[in-house]
């Protein structure tokens, strides 16, 4: 399985259509919504897009290789499986699936904190090589339990995202209804006996749960109740003094999620962070947010030899990993591609999915004469030149 490629979905959007096929409405509306009005998402992948890229054709080349040294291990390919909460809800098993998937191919799995996957269970599964995605828990014993089980569980990478001070005003998920477990109205029984296959896979693997946060949280609990929760118990707002005591008792490598601000980038430095992730939580916290790409480019000509910079939100392709690399990441994440392919083709479309990605982003290379996925930033057409 660790190379299964199936020719009909060649692409990330042939992906999606077959996964919107196969997961309820209100489940896939969870992925795939943003914010509001959802322009940020939209903004997203206009300006990924919007990257161009410079061969060199005349010159000696013998080959590219995609492996990159992170934190001191080194990776396949130069992206990994970012984090996703309520992955199971879109499809049965996706934390396991995805996690087994990225641990053979050599790629990082980073474990939301609201997850349907338990954080102990993934430890097991990627033989230690996933990272931990945390929010910081304004409750300070729920933050405590919760660094000592990643610790224990022997997560190398702590993850802490810093982009949800609030719930996100989602309009998908307000009109849908959604809880943990999803409400049984009407429309989502409907929708779920539509779906066959879905509805048999989560009949036997049981309902989705957030199942790291399960020991702290009421049961069967509403939209409303969820949202109360999640801003007053797990998603606090995160400062310089609220990530101290997570920098003073973690001791691997540390990596600050959710920043477009190079002030922000400054501060996480000042904090002794390992790295940061360039990132507006793909869309869905800010609708008026900037997108990712640009900052990105201005934040790496400052701070790139001071901490390791990568980025997520709106990743899509090879073509899109290769413009983030140009743009100066060290690293990159892609979310929603990989739950299409978990959805569309179950567990073989985890490794359709990074094989995928793996060969556009090597044709893409090799059409550029570039025979290192670092030395990809020489090949970026600047704004200045692409306008003049």
């Amino acid at each position: 399985m660790n190379d299964y490629f199936n020719h009909k979905y060649p692409d990330i959007s042939d992906l999606q259509r077959q996964a919107k096929k196969r997961i309820p409405k209100f489940a896939f509306d969870y992925l795939e919504g943003g914010c509001m009005e959802e322009l940020s998402v939209a903004r997203n992948r206009t300006e990924i897009e919007g990257v161009q890229l410079r061969s060199e054709l005349l010159k000696p080349f013998n080959g590219s290789k995609l492996d990159v040294e992170l934190f001191g291990h080194t990776y396949s390919s130069p992206f990994g499986v970012a984090p996703v909460g309520l992955q199971g809800l879109m499809w049965p098993k996706a934390p396991e699936i995805l996690a087994k998937a990225a641990a053979d191919k050599n790629i990082p799995y980073v474990l939301s904190t609201v997850s349907s996957g338990n954080l102990e269970t993934i430890a097991e599964i990627s033989e230690g090589k996933a990272w931990y995605q945390l929010y910081n828990p304004t409750d300070e014993s729920i933050r405590s339990d919760l660094l000592n089980r990643i610790q224990t569980a022997g997560y190398g990478v702590l993850v802490v995202t810093v982009d949800v001070p609030t719930f996100g005003f989602r309009p998908r998920d307000i009109k849908n209804g959604l809880a943990m477990p999803p409400k049984m109205t009407f429309s989502n029984v409907i929708q779920m006996l539509s779906k066959p296959t879905w509805f048999l896979e989560t009949a036997l693997a049981g309902k989705p749960e957030m199942k790291t946060l399960k020991p702290y949280m009421p049961k069967n609990m509403g939209t409303d109740e969820l949202a109360a929760f999640m801003n007053n118990t797990v998603m606090g707002r995160v400062d310089l003094e609220g990530l101290k005591p997570i920098r003073d008792f973690w001791k691997g490598p540390l990596v600050i999620k959710g920043l477009v601000n190079e002030k922000d980038v400054a501060t996480a430095i000042q904090l002794g962070a390992d790295g940061v992730v360039i990132s507006n939580h793909g869309g869905r916290q800010l609708d008026a947010g900037e997108s990712p790409i640009k900052p990105l480019q201005n934040i790496t000509k400052k701070y790139q030899n001071q901490i390791k910079i990568m980025m997520d939100s709106g990743l899509r392709s090879g073509t899109n990993i290769a413009g983030a690399l140009a743009s100066g990441a060290d690293f990159t994440f892609l979310g929603r591609p990989f739950v299409y392919g978990v959805g569309a083709l179950g567990k073989k479309g985890a490794y359709h999915t990074i094989n995928t990605l793996n060969t556009q982003l090597t044709q893409i290379m090799n059409q550029l004469g570039c025979s290192d996925v670092t030395e990809l930033p020489h090949y970026l057409v600047s704004s200045e030149s692409a306008n003049g």
